[in-house]
């Protein structure tokens, strides 16, 4: 359920030039892409947003970080798609993170794109099913990270929970249009190893 992404821009931000280089390369064949190098830089080339689809966003950065950029980023209204890309290992904290996606290094480039993909499939839906994505990506991301016995002890995790069942109820009929992306999203590998 591959929709077109040709004329969709990706802005790839990392402190590191060799790595936002790495990553524009790997993208430039299915995305325009654009290249940050740095917080101060991306938040510079995202503007207003108009032109930026999708963030591929450094956690950790010298000066200005991505957890500031993504701050920044929705304080302002903008309207991307953003995904974190980062060695940083996830906790509890994510949960308050309004990023849309999460994905730890390395990052192979087919599940690179199919995150992309994702983002830019949901970006044409309403937000019920945005919220519900990004749910279930931070869900799926401590499921891995933390052990059952912690994850049932959190409040955090009960509540996120609890949202992602009222989200998926309240949208039933829309989700069965969306079984091969949510299958797709599954798939993504979300850590190393």
């Amino acid at each position: 359920m591959s929709e077109p992404t040709d004329d969709a821009t990706v802005l790839v931000v990392d402190d590191e030039k060799e790595v936002a280089d790495v990553y524009a390369l790997r993208l430039r064949t299915e995305f325009e892409t654009e290249t940050a190098y740095g917080g101060e830089a991306a938040l510079d080339t995202i503007g207003d947003g108009d032109e930026i689809d999708v963030v591929l966003l450094d956690r950790r950065m010298p000066r200005v970080s991505g957890d500031d950029v993504l701050e920044e980023i929705r304080d302002r209204g903008i309207d991307c798609r953003v995904i974190m890309i980062t060695a940083v290992d996830p906790d509890f904290d994510i949960i308050d993170m309004q990023f849309d996606d999460y994905l730890c290094k390395p990052i192979e480039k087919d599940d690179l794109v199919a995150a992309i993909e994702q983002q830019l499939t949901a970006r044409r839906y309403d937000d019920q099913l945005t919220r519900y994505l990004e749910a279930t990506s931070k869900l799926a991301l401590l499921e891995a990270e933390k052990t059952t016995q912690t994850l049932d002890a959190n409040e955090d995790v009960a509540e996120l929970k609890a949202r992602i069942d009222e989200l998926k109820s309240g949208m039933d009929d829309t989700l069965a249009e969306f079984d091969d992306i949510q299958r797709a999203f599954k798939e993504i590998s979300r850590h190393p190893g």
